[in-house]
């Protein structure tokens, strides 16, 4: 089941969805139909890149979110 992104187009908010094959999603705001995807970046973990420096925008971690690293404060 994958995880999507989507802004609203009627409320204007943005939220994540997991979507089953031809399901049409909700926005969980005002549960219009009308979602637009937006593009994500997927995160991926690379053996023995210990030490290395987190990508920019984060280090992947989901407790960090897609704006900054809570790990590096």
């Amino acid at each position: 089941m994958p995880l999507y992104e989507y802004t609203c187009r009627a409320c204007g908010k943005p939220c994540e969805l997991l979507v089953r094959g031809d399901e049409k999603p909700l926005c969980p705001h005002c549960q219009s139909r009308r979602l637009e995807k937006r593009l994500s970046v997927v995160a991926g973990h690379v053996a023995g890149a210990r030490g290395a420096d987190p990508a920019p925008g984060g280090c992947g971690r989901p407790q960090c979110g897609s704006g900054g690293c809570a790990g590096l404060g």
